[in-house]
């Protein structure tokens, strides 16, 4: 099927009463490919990015409960006391270092959290580093603040792994920050202790902040510890780490993040939060207290659902013609490349139009990686199942020569 010129049309037309910054974000791939899958019938998703897993029921009660308390007025700038409280509990317990409330912000999602660490630190002429692929958020807040980026291409033939001493070589003298993600959104890749290690000792040695977004650190694979940034540093001076209860507790839409980092990083980041969403949701913050006090029950749950779902994703893109695979380590995702120089957005485009399957481009996060797919296994298994009863006999019949 043809692809029309309404196929590519990623940016809107410019008008001169924007910001010219604005012109550096794209518009989302997936969102893209979600809006035309919502036109068409009969569509499989492996493009939605959040866990399809109910919510916890004690984590729906206590924020219908601080509703009913009437807790619906603003928190403390910083968050809710209990719920600081209780992350500087839980993450001290889990990566044996003493943290204090004040180590500690609770935003309106990770998302913010991301947004308030990349663009307090991003300036002109400043540099930075960030893996790629990578989540989509990251390079344009740099690049709409004046920042540059460099950004160090993984490959599926390596499990995506990122070298450390690429991100060491990359660094100059006008380097001001390196973004890491682990596990990864879009590949899964999980980075080991050694890589963490290397690469935060570099950036503590030259005063390089590095950002770690965490936000799928629930979602390790094959009873593997996971190695935080928060274990791998001597003190939180150039450490910046961001998460969230939305993919290890299924609450995406409730929108409670937090951003870890020294008491003087969060004492300046406090006051920029006043200046974007305030405070995050009150009666959901309560229920960010609930899911931690609430025991693992619902994790384990979780991850012996999807370790089945990875395992035959891995085994069915192994089965797809045209297709490289590796076993993702931790998230819900696996980032299969295609031959090189295939176009993934084309293919992506044509999968969704010709068999129903939304899956989204490799584009969409970095420019190393157009000839890859995005593939999300937050959906059942008689989904991915009937994805690629799809899927592969339209491979099959795919000319990549």
């Amino acid at each position: 099927m043809p692809l029309s010129n309404m196929d590519f049309e990623f940016y809107e037309s410019e008008d001169p009463i924007w910001n010219p910054a604005l012109m550096t974000i794209p518009i989302p791939g997936i969102r893209k490919m979600v809006n035309l899958a919502s036109t068409m019938e009969d569509v499989i998703h492996l493009s939605i990015g959040q866990p399809d897993l109910p919510t916890p029921q004690n984590v729906i009660n206590a924020g219908v409960e601080a509703l009913q308390r009437g807790q619906t007025g603003y928190t403390m700038d910083a968050g809710l006391p209990e719920l600081l409280e209780s992350l500087a509990i839980y993450y001290g317990e889990r990566y044996q270092r003493t943290l204090s409330p004040d180590n500690i912000m609770v935003t309106t999602g990770a998302t913010e959290a991301l947004y308030l660490a990349l663009t307090a630190v991003s300036a002109p002429g400043r540099h930075f580093i960030v893996p790629d692929p990578a989540f989509m958020l990251y390079s344009p807040l740099i690049r709409m603040n004046g920042g540059e980026v460099t950004e160090i291409p993984t490959r599926a033939e390596n499990n995506h792994q990122l070298d450390p001493q690429e991100v060491i070589d990359a660094i100059e003298p006008h380097t001001y920050g390196i973004v890491l993600n682990s596990p990864s959104n879009p590949t899964g890749t999980v980075y080991p202790r050694e890589t963490l290690e290397a690469i935060v000792e570099e950036a503590a040695y030259r005063g390089i902040q590095i950002i770690s977004d965490e936000v799928y650190d629930h979602l390790i694979y094959d009873g593997k510890t996971y190695p935080s940034v928060l274990s791998c540093c001597s003190d939180l001076d150039h450490v910046m780490v961001v998460s969230s209860f939305s993919k290890t507790y299924s609450m995406a839409g409730m929108r409670i993040g937090w951003l870890i980092g020294s008491q003087g990083a969060i004492k300046k980041l406090r006051r920029y939060h006043m200046f974007t969403t305030t405070v995050a949701n009150t009666p959901f913050q309560w229920a960010g207290v609930a899911a931690l006090h609430g025991g693992n029950e619902f994790i384990n749950h979780m991850l012996k659902e999807y370790t089945a779902r990875r395992d035959r994703l891995v085994e069915l893109v192994d089965q797809t013609p045209h297709m490289t695979g590796y076993v993702p380590e931790g998230a819900f995702y696996l980032f299969p490349s295609l031959p090189e120089g295939a176009n993934g957005t084309n293919i992506a485009l044509r999968l969704l139009k010709e068999t129903g399957v939304c899956t989204i481009p490799g584009e969409t996060f970095g420019s190393s990686c157009s000839n890859s797919l995005r593939l999300s296994y937050s959906t059942s298994m008689e989904n991915i199942e009937k994805a690629f009863e799809r899927i592969i006999p339209w491979m099959e019949q795919q000319d990549f020569d």
